[in-house]
Parts: C-alpha cells; structure tokens; sequence
C-alpha cells in the first residue's frame, strides 16, 4: 500500500520550515520542478503499490530526498537523515 504524500508543518515551532528559507533561494524553484515531474508520475507509482497492507513511504519523497542528497553531496543515505534531523533546508 503506497503511503500518502502529506506535507506536515512544524510540531513546536512558532516559524514554519517554509518561512524560515529565503524566497530567493534555488531548491525553492527546483522544488517546484520536481513537484511538477513527480505529479505528472503519481499514477505510475500508483500502479506500482498494492492497494492493501502497510502504507510505505511515498517515492515523492524518497526521490526528493535522494535529489537532496545529490545536490549537497552528502555521502550516504545514513548522513542524508542526519542532515534531515539538524538542517531546517532540508525540510
């Protein structure tokens, strides 16, 4: 079963991630790139999940993350979630 991609805001912050990254900077544009790219692919990972048991990760997300990765050189999947935990860019 394929997870759902919801977008969540901050649990305790009084900022939002969102409000927090200058309107200027490039992942803004780039994310609505992706965005785009990934809409436009929805239904074929669509019909690549089952439609009962577990909900996974939605791949929106794991191929945002691993565009991440890419972008900032970061070495492993394992440091990719580090980075995920301190950089407030990454969210």
């Amino acid at each position: 079963m394929r997870g759902s991609d919801i977008q969540t805001a901050g649990l305790f912050s009084y900022v939002s991630c969102e409000a927090r990254v200058p309107t200027s900077h490039p992942l803004r544009a780039i994310r609505a790139i992706v965005d785009e790219a990934l809409e436009v692919l929805s239904p074929d990972f669509e019909a690549m999940y089952s439609a009962i048991g577990r909900p996974s990760i939605p791949p929106e997300k794991l191929l945002r993350a691993l565009l991440l990765q890419a972008f900032y050189t970061i070495r492993s999947e394992r440091q990719l979630m580090e980075q995920m935990d301190y950089n407030l860019l990454f969210r």
